[in-house]
C-alpha cells in the first residue's frame, strides 16, 4: 500500500501542490463561481486528467494526496475515480476526506465539498455554490512528456525522467540501483542537465540543486537553471540590424517537452534569429531549448521551416510589465526558405534593394551592355556562344538556384545596379558581374556592395550557406574593386586572412602539337602529396589563404558533392588536377575548372590555373601541358591564369592582362565590415 501512495503523491512537502493549499487556505484567495468549477471539471473529463483528493490521517494528522478522474458533471454532484489504485480499503479506514485540490501549474482551486460517499472504486462530492482560487507561484509548472534526463556531475551520471518544469526550473525522478552514486552528488554544486526526446537532445545546461528527495531507491530534483542567457555564436561587433515587419509573423511549433502548440508573435526579426514575447506567468521558453521544425508564419499561409535555440530570456522593457522576451537563434534553415526571408528583410531595409528577385533578362543585358560591362572586348570573346551562355543566365536568374545569388538595386522597373555570387568552391563564393548605371547615381553600385556585405555577415555563421571564404577576382586599373577589396586587404596588412595574389592571364590557343614530354618529365593526375607540397609553395610565397578557398589541402570537403549539385540544376562542373612532375618532383600543377560558357562572363571559371613551383621550367613544357589539358575544353582553347607573377616576368611570356585575386576570411568579417561602413558612408555623402 505505501507503495501505491507514494507513487500517487504529487510533489514532497517543499513543494507540493497539497502543501501550497494547506499553507494558503488561511489567505482569503478569489472566490470562483459555480459554474466555472463545473466547466473546469467537464474540462479535464475530456482531457483525461486528474485532480488530487487530500486526505488526513484520523488519528496522526498526516496529510497525503491521491489523484482521482472527474467523471462528467452537471452541476450538483461530482463523481471520481481513483487512479490506478490497486486497494485503498485499509487506507480509507484510517484517513478522512478533507478538500479537493484542482491544479493548473500557475494556480489552484480548493475546493470544500460535502463528501457523500468514498469507497475503493472512488468517491462522491455534493459541490458548494463556490469555492477559492489561489496563485500558487509566478511562473506556471508545465507537465512534462516523456523526456528523459541525464543529470551529470563531476563524473557522477543519474538517469530520470522529467517531471515538469517552468522557464527557470525542472523537476526530475529517478531510480537508483545503489545509494552511492546519490550520495555522490553535492547539493552544493551545479549539476549540468540533458533533456533528451527519443534520444536527440533537446536542451542541456547547468542547474542549481534547489531541493532533493530521497525515498527508497527513488530520488527527486527541484533545480533551478543558472543562465538565462547563451553565447551560441561568436561575439561580432556588426549585427545586421533586427526588422519590425508588419503585419509581424509569429513562430508556431510544437513544444518539444510538453507536445503544446504555442503560436507566438515576433517582436523583430533578422537573417540570424529573431525575438518574441511572452507573458511570464504561461512562458514556456527555456533558455538553451531546442526547438525542431518552428515555423515562421506569415499573412496568407506563407510559412518558412527552420531549427532554432533559445538563447535568452530576460525581463520585457517598456510598458509590457509580467512580460519577458526571448532572443531565438537560428541554427539551420532550408537554403531557398533563407534566400526568401532575406529578401523580405533587404527590402524592409532598403526598397530598391532585391535578393535573387525575379529579373526581366533583356532588361538585364541591356544593363550589363549599357553600363560597359559588357565590353566589346569581351562580346567577341563570347559572341560565338550566345545562345548558350542566354541559356545559362534563364536559369541562374529564374530558377534561383542554391549554388547563385544576385542581388539588384532597382528602381522604377530599371535596374541600377547588379553583383552575383557563385559557391564554386565547396566553402567559397566567388563575388562577379558588378555593375552599375553611375550616369544616373553612385549610389547604385556601392548599395548592392552593402548588400553583399550584410548578407555574408548573416550567412557566415550558418553550415547550410557553405560560406567560410569569399573572393573574387579584378584588375589592378579597376578603381572601384581596387578601392572596396584592394583597399581593405592594404589596411588589414594580414594575408594569412585576407590575400591579395597576382595572376597573369592569357588565353590558350590550341595548336594541335601533342609532342609531349621529354624523360624524366611527366604530366599526371595529382596525388595526395602533390597538393601538401603545392601547400608548402604558396605558403612560403604567398601567406594567403588562396589553397584554403579553393579546398586544396588534404582533408578538405570532397568537391564532387558540390559538381553533383551542379548535375542536378543541369549545369557543369567538373575539376581536375594535374602535375608536372620531374623524376618525381613536383614542378608545376594545374587547376582545371570546366562549366558552362558565360557563367562568368571573364571564363575565370572556366579556366585553368597553372601554380609554377619551379621558375626555372621550360615555358614549351607548360604549353605542351596546356595542349593536353585542353582536350577537357570545346573550342580552339582556354583561358590560362598563370601564379606566380614573377614566372611570367622572368621568362618574357606575353599575356593579355593581370587580374588580383583577393580572398577574405569571413572569421575576419567584422575588420572587412568596419572598413566598408568608412567606405560607404563616404561615398554616401559623394552621392
Amino acid at each position: 500500500m505505501a507503495d501505491a501512495v507514494s507513487r500517487l503523491e504529487l510533489l514532497p512537502s517543499t513543494g507540493s501542490e497539497s502543501g501550497e493549499a494547506a499553507e494558503n487556505q488561511a489567505d482569503s484567495g478569489r472566490s470562483v463561481s459555480k459554474t466555472h468549477l463545473v466547466n473546469r471539471l467537464n474540462y479535464l473529463n475530456f482531457q483525461d486528467q486528474t485532480v488530487l483528493v487530500s486526505l488526513r490521517h484520523e488519528v496522526y494528522d498526516d496529510a497525503i494526496s491521491l489523484r482521482a478522474r472527474p467523471l462528467p458533471c452537471a452541476g450538483e454532484r461530482l463523481d471520481l475515480v481513483w487512479a490506478e489504485i490497486p486497494s485503498l480499503k485499509q487506507l480509507l479506514k484510517t484517513y478522512r476526506f478533507e478538500y479537493l485540490l484542482i491544479a493548473d501549474g500557475r494556480k489552484y482551486l480548493v475546493v470544500n465539498s460535502e463528501l457523500l460517499s468514498m469507497n475503493e472504486e472512488g468517491l462522491s462530492l455534493l459541490l458548494p455554490a463556490a469555492c477559492r482560487e489561489f496563485q500558487a507561484r509566478k511562473i506556471k509548472r508545465h507537465p512534462a512528456r516523456e523526456i528523459s534526463v541525464q543529470l551529470i556531475q563531476h563524473g557522477v551520471t543519474l538517469d530520470c525522467r522529467l517531471v515538469d518544469f517552468t522557464p527557470v526550473s525542472v523537476r526530475v525522478t529517478g531510480s537508483i540501483g545503489s545509494p552511492e552514486p546519490l550520495m555522490w552528488v553535492n547539493t552544493e554544486s551545479p549539476v549540468h542537465l540533458r533533456l533528451l526526446r527519443e534520444g536527440e537532445v533537446i536542451y542541456s545546461g547547468n542547474f542549481a540543486i534547489h531541493s532533493r528527495e530521497t525515498t527508497g531507491k527513488s530520488c527527486s530534483f527541484v533545480l533551478r537553471q543558472l543562465q538565462s542567457n547563451i553565447q551560441r555564436y561568436r561575439t561580432k561587433k556588426y549585427r545586421n540590424a533586427r526588422q519590425q515587419l508588419l503585419p509581424s509573423p509569429n513562430i508556431v511549433f510544437e513544444h518539444p517537452l510538453i507536445d503544446k502548440r504555442v503560436n507566438l508573435k515576433m517582436a523583430d526579426i533578422s537573417g540570424t534569429g529573431f525575438a518574441v514575447e511572452e507573458g511570464e506567468g504561461d512562458s514556456v521558453l527555456m533558455a538553451g531549448m531546442m526547438l525542431p521544425d518552428l515555423k515562421i508564419s506569415f499573412a496568407h499561409g506563407f510559412s518558412l521551416k527552420c531549427l532554432a535555440q533559445v538563447v535568452s530570456r530576460n525581463a520585457a522593457g517598456g510598458d509590457e510589465e509580467g512580460s519577458v522576451r526571448c532572443g531565438l537563434a537560428i541554427l539551420d534553415m532550408e537554403i531557398h526558405d533563407h534566400v526568401r526571408l532575406l529578401s523580405i528583410l533587404h527590402q524592409v531595409a532598403n526598397r530598391k534593394s532585391y535578393v535573387s528577385a525575379e529579373v526581366d533578362l533583356d532588361e538585364l543585358w541591356d544593363f550589363f551592355f549599357e553600363t560597359g560591362f559588357i565590353y566589346p572586348g569581351k562580346y567577341a570573346h563570347f559572341q560565338a556562344n550566345k545562345e548558350s551562355i542566354k541559356e545559362t543566365y534563364a536559369k541562374l536568374y529564374t530558377q534561383n538556384p542554391q549554388i547563385a545569388r544576385h542581388f539588384i538595386y532597382l528602381d522604377r522597373g530599371v535596374i541600377l545596379g547588379h553583383l552575383a555570387m557563385v559557391r564554386f568552391y565547396p566553402n567559397s563564393w566567388l563575388i562577379h558581374h558588378h555593375a552599375a548605371r553611375k550616369s544616373v547615381s553612385i549610389k547604385a553600385g556601392l548599395a548592392v556592395l552593402d548588400q553583399v556585405s550584410r548578407y555574408l555577415n548573416e550567412l557566415e555563421s550558418f553550415a547550410f550557406a557553405h560560406l567560410r571564404y569569399v573572393y573574387c577576382y579584378y584588375r589592378p586599373d579597376n578603381k572601384f574593386p581596387s578601392r572596396v577589396f584592394g583597399g581593405f586587404a592594404k589596411t588589414h596588412q594580414d594575408q594569412s586572412s585576407c590575400s591579395l595574389d597576382l595572376f597573369a592571364y592569357a588565353f590558350h590557343r590550341a595548336t594541335g602539337d601533342h609532342a609531349g614530354l621529354p624523360e624524366p618529365w611527366e604530366l599526371a593526375g595529382s596525388s595526395r602529396f602533390d597538393v601538401a607540397e603545392l601547400a608548402r609553395f604558396y605558403r612560403h610565397v604567398s601567406g594567403g589563404v588562396m589553397m584554403q578557398a579553393f579546398g586544396l589541402y588534404t582533408g578538405g570537403a570532397d568537391p564532387e558533392e558540390l559538381a553533383g549539385d551542379y548535375r542536378a540544376l543541369g549545369f557543369r562542373k567538373e575539376l581536375h588536377l594535374y602535375s608536372l612532375r620531374k623524376s618525381g618532383s613536383l614542378k608545376a600543377f594545374f587547376l582545371v575548372n570546366c562549366t558552362d560558357a558565360g557563367f562568368n562572363m571573364a571564363e575565370l571559371t572556366n579556366c585553368v590555373t597553372v601554380m609554377v613551383l619551379d621558375e626555372k621550367v621550360p615555358p614549351d613544357f607548360i604549353k605542351s601541358c596546356l595542349e593536353e589539358i585542353g582536350r577537357h575544353y570545346e573550342g580552339a582553347g582556354m583561358p590560362v591564369l598563370t601564379y606566380p607573377f614573377s614566372y611570367v616576368e622572368r621568362n618574357a611570356l606575353s599575356y593579355d592582362k593581370v587580374y588580383l585575386l583577393w580572398v577574405l576570411d569571413l572569421q575576419y568579417s567584422d575588420d572587412y565590415l568596419e572598413y566598408c561602413e568608412g567606405l560607404f558612408r563616404t561615398g554616401k555623402k559623394g552621392a
